[in-house]
């Protein structure tokens, strides 16, 4: 009678794992692409402000309206973290990474429907949940390479022209921007799920993003409609603040997260009910 031959767990397949090196590896050159090509227009910015005269700022500062001048955190603009904060962190890591966070996110699931890959992954014994959740932790990779690349080549940067920045102030407003990165892309996560076509759910996620940002920025400068902006996880996030004297609030970060896993268990219910 032979021997009965026990396989060792560690050899097995683990469906997950390899889904989630391929989502992985799949984002690897556009993630260097887009760390670089930022890491690039960070140059220009600071190379920029090394060219101005003080005069110039005031100049700028004082011909835009109020309502402007909060949206892009400009009442620093003199100094290089107001400057940063300015052109780069309020506009880019809000506005431009948001959208494009969201907009990733929102063909993670849509795609795989729309050319029936989908189908080829759940004939997999691999739950939906756990495909959801690992197609979703994927977005790390890109959300913590452009933070830590980014925020490295500033800090260099602005100290190769002669001026200073508190490296902990820096390195707090690309942590504190990896929760409302990742609310942006839960949000593009529900309408993969919701929505049939993926070109619709990105296209909606674009829109939606800029409509939030909208909201914080000129909605609430609206006193009767202050409220609003409370929805917007713009309003949880504010870069400026942080580059200049390291202020924030630790309690808006809860928030971001747990509107994070809120808009993950909505897309996981969602996904769970559809009928693929």
């Amino acid at each position: 009678m032979g021997k009965l031959v026990q396989s060792n767990p560690t050899e097995r397949w683990n469906p997950m794992l390899e889904t989630l090196k391929y989502e992985m590896s799949r984002r690897l050159r556009g993630t260097t692409i887009l760390t670089v090509g930022l890491g690039l227009y960070v140059a220009f910015i600071v190379w920029y402000f090394s060219l101005l005269e003080p005069s110039a700022f005031e100049e700028v500062l004082q011909s835009l309206p109020p309502a402007m001048s909060d949206a892009f955190g400009m009442q620093a603009i003199g100094t290089i973290e107001g400057f940063l904060g300015g052109q780069i962190y309020t506009f880019v890591w809000l506005l431009a990474l948001g959208i494009y966070f969201a907009y990733t996110a929102a063909g993670l699931i849509a795609t795989d429907i729309e050319s029936d890959r989908m189908d080829l992954l759940l004939s997999f014994p691999v739950a939906r949940s756990r495909l959801l959740t690992e197609k979703f932790a994927a977005l790390l990779l890109p959300i913590v390479a452009l933070n830590v690349g980014v925020g490295v080549a500033t800090y260099g940067l602005v100290l190769s022209i002669g001026e200073t920045i508190d490296p902990t102030h820096l390195a707090l407003a690309h942590l504190l921007s990896i929760p409302y990165l990742l609310v942006c892309a839960a949000i593009g996560l529900v309408l993969s799920v919701l929505v049939d076509r993926a070109a619709v759910a990105e296209r909606a996620a674009i829109g939606l993003i800029f409509l939030l940002w909208l909201v914080e920025s000129a909605v609430g400068a609206a006193e009767d409609f202050a409220w609003i902006q409370n929805i917007s996880p713009t309003h949880y996030y504010s870069p400026t603040p942080v580059l200049i004297d390291g202020s924030y609030e630790l309690l808006d970060s809860g928030i971001l997260l747990a509107a994070c896993l809120a808009l993950l268990v909505v897309s996981q219910v969602l996904f769970q009910r559809r009928d693929i």
